[in-house]
Formats: C-alpha cells, structure tokens, sequence
C-alpha cells in the first residue's frame, strides 16, 4: 500500500518569506515564532519550525524544540503536527500560543505525553501601541538596558523570576547555559534593569521580537520593592525604550489570576488581544 506523504515538512530557507507572511497576520500571537524564523535564517536552517501546506500554500506553522508554539493551525493541522512531535516528549518544556490553537494540540498530545506539570488555560494576550508617557504615566528614568558584563547581577534576579513564575529552578547544577542564555539577551540589548547598591531590583527581558513588534516577559521586581507603586514606573520606563526603538508594537501575556500585573498593564496602555495558554511539562 502507498503511504500518503503528510503535508507537515521542516521549513527550508525557501519558504522564509511565506512563513513571515503567514506569522504578520497575528503578529502578537506569533511573534516568538517570527523571531525564531529570523534567528534560523541567519544562522542557515529553519528545520525547528514545521510547515503545513495545502495545494502548495503555507497555511499553518508550528516551532518545535523546547517549546512547541503553533502558529494558524486548524483542527485538521493541529492533528497532524502532533503525530509528527508525539514521540519527542523528552525535549519538549512547554507548549504554548494561541489557547484554542493549543487546547487543540495538546488534546492530541496528552494521551502520549501523559499529564502535565501545569496547565494555565488562559492567560490574557495584552498589546501597546501608545507611548506611555502620552497617556500620563510617570517614566522610571533610573532602567536601562543591562551590560553583558553585568550578567552575574542580573542571574539571581532571573533566577527567582523563573522559579516563581515556573514552579522549578531555571538549571539544575552548573548554571554556565543559563548564565549565556542572559548573556545572549544582554549583548542584543534586550535586558533591561534598575540596579541600586549593586543590585538588581528590576528586570525585564524583550524575549521575541520581530517584524516591528517586541514580547516582553520575564518581569521581576525584587520582593521588597512590591506594593509601593514602583512597578508601573518602571514598566513604562522600558516600554517607552522599546517603542522608541525596535518595535512601535510591544506584547506580552499575562496569567489571568495576576490581577495586580493586570491593573500595572493597563495603566500603561495595554489592551486584550485575545488568550493565550501554556501547558508545562
């Protein structure tokens, strides 16, 4: 019997400009994997970015390595990307986009990766197009972007973040990779921080950005710090540079029972764009 060749295929450097086209419809929803197509065709191989195309048309995309984030999938191509990533449990971290697009997937996962460590089902999906300055809000001039000398400040700082935001440590033993995983971030700017008595008492990170529009994540303010109103300062303070900058778009989302980082984004002029969701493994 002939075996029907699946319509889910690796990306080559050819369909680069479809792939960007495709993710430029939802640009908040897809920029993490607008970022990755990028980042892959600068260093020679989108083959972590999977392809759906039908009648030649690239209809639907899917990053899977660490995470798996699909992009405009149907219940027909969400179907197939999981027969393709199924028996890849072992790398896989976390699967994350679109709350429909991932309910989707991971209703076909899940009888093979068995449960998962955490399921957020919505997470509020939240835009900026407005510097927020225009809109009143006071600008923290003390943030700036972080040195790639200062990761060793920076790492408790992520640290915590992480292990709050995620339920475990970002490493385990020698901390070298994550270590250049900030560095990375900071020799590209995308680090920004508040340091005082050579601490850091603030960051966040531009953890995607693409196509004009820029995913913030990794917001931290230093436990100390929190209730006094100081958040929204310097939030704004690092929207502010990133619209002025690389992306007149910023985005980022947000866990839904997070009501006080609710309250702070919508001060500064975010709005909802739709949910996301993220299933941890």
């Amino acid at each position: 019997m002939l075996r029907t060749r699946s319509p889910i295929r690796p990306l080559s450097l050819a369909d680069r400009d479809d792939a960007l086209d495709l993710c430029s419809r939802d640009l908040p929803g897809s920029v993490f994997v607008a970022a990755r197509i990028l980042e892959g065709a600068r260093t020679g191989s989108l083959m972590s970015v999977l392809g759906h195309r039908v009648d030649g048309e690239l209809t639907a995309l899917c990053w899977a390595s660490a995470n798996v984030v699909p992009v405009g999938t149907t219940a027909e191509s969400q179907a197939l990307i999981a027969e393709r990533v199924r028996r890849w449990r072992g790398r896989c971290a976390s699967l994350f986009g679109r709350r429909d697009e991932v309910e989707g997937l991971w209703s076909h996962l899940a009888p093979h990766w068995g449960p998962a460590r955490a399921i957020r089902t919505r997470q509020p999906l939240l835009v900026a197009d407005r510097l927020p300055s225009t809109l009143g809000v006071q600008i923290d001039q003390r943030v700036r972007p972080a040195r790639v000398d200062e990761v060793d400040l920076v790492l408790p700082a992520a640290e915590h973040m992480f292990t709050a935001e995620i339920g475990y440590p970002p490493y385990r033993g020698n901390s070298r990779g994550y270590r250049a995983s900030l560095a990375a971030l900071a020799q590209r700017g995308h680090t920004y921080v508040v340091v005082e008595h050579g601490e850091v008492v603030f960051k966040t990170d531009i953890g995607s950005f693409a196509l004009g529009c820029a995913q913030l994540q990794g917001v931290w303010l230093a436990p100390h710090l929190r209730g006094q109103g100081l958040a929204a300062p310097m939030l704004a303070s690092v929207v502010e540079q990133v619209m002025l900058g690389p992306a007149p778009l910023v985005t980022l989302y947000v866990n839904d029972f997070n009501t006080a980082a609710r309250a702070t984004y919508r001060r500064l002029g975010f709005r909802d764009v739709g949910d996301f969701a993220t299933v941890l493994l």
